[in-house]
Order: C-alpha cells, then sequence, then structure tokens
C-alpha cells in the first residue's frame, strides 16, 4: 500500500451498533465514534447516522472531510462489493440498497463496500488474531451471524460475491420455518429467545432478575453473567448454540482444510475463552480428516475495532488499484 495516502474512514456497520474509526495508512486509528444503528426507523436514518458519526470520528482526530481519501463500509448480509448494494440485509431490513453511492453523495468522498464480516476477517488477517493465516474463516456471533473466508491470503468471494454466508446455512432442517438455519438457533438473538422461552415455562434463571425483568432488554453482558454464575437455563442454551456452531465450523474446516478460525462479535466477547473452548471441543469432534483437527479456533483480537481497521484498508487498497 502506498503510504502518501490520507487516512480513510473504516464503518462497521451491525445490525445493533455501528463502529466508525478514521484509520491512517500505518493502521494507527486516528479518532473513533459509536452510534446506536435503530433499523427499524429506515434507511435513510441509518444513513443519517453513520453521516453523523463519521463527521464525529473525524473531528475526534482533529481532521476535516477534507482530509479522508475514502471511506470502507461494511454492512450486514449479503452485498456486491463492485457495484456498492447491499443485495440483502435481514437484520437492516436493506434489499438492493445502492448504499455505497448514496453514502458518497452525503460525504463527498470514495465509498467502498463489502459484508461487515469480511472488513472485521480481513482486520483480524492483517493485524489481529488471523495474523499469517492464508487459509481462515472468521464467525461473527451477534445480533445474527456473518462469516468470512481468506483462501490463499486473500478475501474470498465466490462466483456470486457472497461467500462466507455460513450464518444462513441451515443447521436444523426439521425445525419448523423461522428456526432452521445457524442463525436462527445460534445467535446472540437466538440464544437470548431460547432463554427467555424456558423462563416462560417456568423455569428459574438468573436472567430475570439481571434484566430487572424486561426480558426487551437482554443484552450480552448480562447472557454472559448469568452463564458465569452457572445458571442452569442460560448454560443450557449457550451449550446447545456453541455445539452447534461448532459442528457447522467444522463442516466448513472439513470441506476447505482450513488452518484457522476467528471468533468474534458481541457474545463471543461478552462470553469470552469458555464460549471460544465449547466451540473448539465441538469442531475438533466433528472436523475430518484427524488432521483436521488440528484447526486453531480462537477468539478476535482487535474486537469491536476489527471492522473498523479492515473496513479502512479494503477502502485504501481499492482506492489506489482504482
Amino acid at each position: 500500500m502506498a503510504k502518501n495516502h490520507k487516512p480513510a474512514l473504516g464503518i462497521d456497520l451491525g445490525g445493533t451498533n455501528m463502529q466508525i474509526g478514521v484509520v491512517s495508512p500505518d493502521f494507527k486509528l486516528l479518532g473513533s465514534a459509536k452510534r446506536k444503528t435503530k433499523a427499524a426507523e429506515g434507511t435513510s436514518a441509518v444513513l443519517d447516522r453513520i453521516v453523523e458519526g463519521a463527521l464525529e470520528a473525524i473531528a475526534n482526530a482533529k481532521l476535516s472531510i477534507r482530509d479522508i481519501a475514502c471511506l470502507g463500509l461494511g454492512a450486514p448480509g449479503a452485498v456486491d462489493p463492485d457495484q456498492g448494494v447491499v443485495l440483502e440485509a435481514v437484520n437492516l431490513r436493506w434489499k438492493n440498497t445502492p448504499a455505497a453511492e448514496l453514502l458518497a453523495k452525503k460525504l463527498g468522498v470514495p465509498v467502498f463496500l463489502d459484508n461487515d464480516v469480511n472488513v472485521a476477517v480481513y482486520g483480524e488477517n492483517r493485524l489481529g488474531a488471523g495474523k499469517g493465516s492464508r487459509h481462515m474463516l472468521g464467525v461473527w456471533v451477534g445480533t445474527g451471524i456473518g462469516g468470512g473466508l481468506i483462501l490463499n491470503g486473500e478475501l474470498f468471494y465466490g462466483h456470486f460475491m457472497t461467500a462466507g454466508e455460513i450464518g444462513h446455512m441451515i443447521a436444523l432442517p426439521n425445525n419448523p420455518p423461522g428456526h432452521r438455519s445457524l442463525e436462527h438457533n445460534c445467535s446472540r438473538t437466538a440464544v437470548v429467545d431460547q432463554i427467555v422461552r424456558l423462563i416462560k415455562s417456568n423455569r428459574k434463571s438468573r436472567i430475570t432478575e439481571l434484566c430487572n425483568g424486561d426480558f426487551d432488554d437482554i443484552k450480552s453482558k448480562m447472557v454472559a453473567k448469568a452463564f458465569e454464575d452457572g445458571d442452569e437455563v442460560t448454560r443450557e442454551v449457550v451449550l446447545h448454540a456453541a455445539e452447534l456452531l461448532g459442528i457447522e465450523i467444522a463442516g466448513v474446516v472439513t470441506l476447505l482444510s482450513l488452518e484457522r478460525v476467528v471468533l468474534g462479535g458481541g457474545l463471543t466477547e461478552a462470553i469470552g475463552k469458555p464460549f471460544v473452548d465449547l466451540v473448539d471441543k465441538s469442531v475438533k469432534n466433528f472436523a475430518f480428516p484427524d488432521r483436521c483437527k488440528n484447526v486453531k479456533i480462537v477468539a478476535s483480537q482487535l474486537e469491536d475495532n476489527a471492522g473498523v481497521y479492515g473496513a479502512a484498508m479494503i477502502a485504501l487498497e481499492r482506492l489506489e488499484r482504482k
């Protein structure tokens, strides 16, 4: 990468939160900002919050928009990076949304789009837990479940430019509609829903106390606290989710013979090593052949900043090629 570039904006747009940062060409975080996504308010409102957060991050870096070379946006769901279009983002309720074009008009800088987990995986591969790995899967467990692939040292998109959507793979085909995919069963949203269903069926859980009875306000850190305290309901649900997640990851490792898997996202980060260890155990049980059981299952090192760094790096690289 050329060293004469201006800094880039990196934005990790999730279904619940967005992380925004100004990243220098030598990978220093110069300024940052956070916003709630609030997807229910509509596309226009989400884009306006992205712009507000971007300008705040730029101000925190003591720069102006004129100092910014480009913007990299990681959006959840299936995207077309070449066209800058979000094809389908369930958590945002977006379909065929030209996000890159819309943001470029609002901010006046080139905008480069990719999948949110792709950019986080790229950040981890270049700077974090996946550094040095040429064949790697990243799985982010949060509001939904997203994935990204590094093959032969580069992001892999596939023929339809949507590779990595592990969360939408069918895990339990005999379940009722809406409960069959990995995301339907193992995301933070799914874990919380399952815990709440068990509580409402008269199971006792610390979660009720931790959320003050407001089941709409259960956060990943509450699940982590209940899990740590040995809450039976929470442990039952999390152990099931981790095993199922590991089975699906093992299938990808078996298919592609991957050397490393990086786990990230809000639920992974909240529970931490115990969750990673549970997934690791499941992967080792189901990966084939035996040599594939040597795959390393590790936690994200960059955490919230993985997507910010990755999006900014991808944007700078694409700008240079352009």
